[in-house]
């Protein structure tokens, strides 16, 4: 299969070993990886924040990159901004678009995925060959869980990889506090559930949170900083791509 790879934001500007470990992954399962240039922000943050008219030419520039008949999916590793391809293109293209940008985003919104529904519901896989001999817990963040409904893929893709000791999270599907701009505009209700979820979290003694998402791993992940926690977050697709001839070395400061 020819997969086309959407690095998103933060990937592109702060997480590139997740953008870079869902190409290895997809790569070592025998696909094509291809990754266009011309590819931008999705445009979520605009939407999320009230400005559904600005992201058009984003919505615009997305379907024309990805929308080429010779990608057969495309995959990125963030349920939100699949979410969004998903979800919120279609609605940016109908109050403000023209017909040909409408069909567009029905095209390649037939063909994008999280990493974790591509895996398990196009290629039809769970064990990817994933080594990781580390105690692992798994946040399933609120954009794969209640707009994509990726149900326990994730945790399916876990529990086949060998060496892991994967730990129950309590109250998993509650939300980290993050949300984008709600951690901002609402930073004292942010920090409280941010609380709540590292409260959980350390309670698991794992090595490792992981997560679909980079967003919700870098504000878990800034928060056990702070309160020099011996659990360190990692992107689900990070967890996957290690193997035993290519390990995930963890950081000296983890356990």
């Amino acid at each position: 299969m020819r997969i086309g790879l959407f690095a998103t934001c933060l990937g592109d500007t702060l997480f590139p070993d997740a953008v870079r470990a869902t190409a290895l992954l997809l790569a070592r399962l025998g696909h094509e990886v291809v990754f266009p240039p011309e590819q931008t922000c999705c445009g979520q943050m605009h939407v999320n924040t009230g400005y559904q008219r600005e992201p058009v030419p984003l919505v615009r520039n997305f379907a024309d990159t990805f929308g080429d008949a010779s990608v057969d999916a495309v995959v990125m590793p963030s349920g939100s901004c699949a979410g969004s391809v998903r979800h919120q293109h279609e609605i940016v293209a109908e109050r403000y678009g023209d017909p040909a940008l409408r069909t567009a985003v029905a095209g390649v919104k037939a063909k994008t995925y999280e990493l974790s529904e591509l895996l398990v519901d196009v290629l039809g896989v769970t064990d990817v060959g994933a080594y990781f001999p580390h105690r692992v817990t798994y946040h399933p963040t609120c954009h794969s869980l209640r707009m994509l409904r990726v149900g326990d893929k994730p945790l399916r893709l876990l529990r086949a990889v060998e060496g892991i000791d994967l730990v129950e999270l309590e109250q998993a599907d509650s939300c980290c506090g993050f949300g984008g701009t709600f951690a901002l505009k609402n930073a004292d209700t942010s920090a409280a559930m941010l609380r709540d979820k590292m409260r959980h979290v350390t309670a698991t003694g794992a090595d490792v949170c992981t997560a679909g998402d980079s967003s919700c791993l870098m504000h878990i992940g800034g928060g056990l900083s702070r309160i020099g926690a011996g659990t360190r977050t990692l992107h689900l697709a990070q967890v996957l791509a290690a193997t035993r001839t290519a390990p995930y070395a963890l950081t000296e400061a983890v356990r």
